[in-house]
């Protein structure tokens, strides 16, 4: 059943997130993206020879930090309340 105003019409249907939530999921996506580029790569092409490469500092560190990092913007931009106004 749906609910109705007291005028008998149905309430117009919102949506749950505004700009500003979807503007910070993208920006969290993009950094999630980014992360798994810098970690992609780095691989030999003969399975005998071992290459180093897949140890330095782009895979280990950086690329992980900025899937972090983006997961954080993720779960900000859920939990973020465009509508909320500051106390001044």
């Amino acid at each position: 059943m749906s609910k109705k105003n007291n005028n008998g019409k149905k309430p117009p249907k919102e949506f749950v997130f505004q700009k500003k939530n979807y503007l910070f999921l993208f920006i969290g996506l993009a950094f999630i993206a980014l992360g798994y580029i810098l970690m992609s790569g780095g691989g030999s092409d003969d399975p005998e020879v071992f290459n180093p490469e897949i140890y330095n500092f782009r895979r280990i560190r950086l690329a992980p930090t900025l899937i972090l990092i983006g997961l954080g913007i993720q779960v900000y931009a859920i939990l973020l309340n465009p509508n909320k106004k500051n106390k001044e």
